[in-house]
């Protein structure tokens, strides 16, 4: 799954940095070419997460979505614990 996917480019960018460490230029290509391909794999699944993060940020930030609606309710509890002062 996506868990399995993150891991094996976490572990190529450990990779990766360890050869750069090295400074074999044949070891750093493979390296980043492994790492490159990882990331393609996975970088759709994020670039569609992303999109959808977004949609929903921008979605809950508009008037008379479900973002309004909890500011008003945030607004009543205030009232009625003033009310019980």
């Amino acid at each position: 799954g996506d868990a399995d996917e993150k891991a094996k480019i976490e572990e190529a960018i450990k990779e990766a940095e360890a050869a750069l460490k090295t400074e074999d230029q044949e070891q750093i290509e493979a390296k980043t070419e492994a790492l490159m391909k990882a990331s393609q794999k996975l970088g759709e699944k994020v670039y569609a997460d992303a999109q959808a993060a977004a949609a929903g940020a921008a979605a809950s930030g508009a008037p008379g979505s479900g973002g309004g609606a909890k500011a008003d309710d945030v607004v009543d509890a205030d009232f009625k614990e003033v009310k019980r002062d």
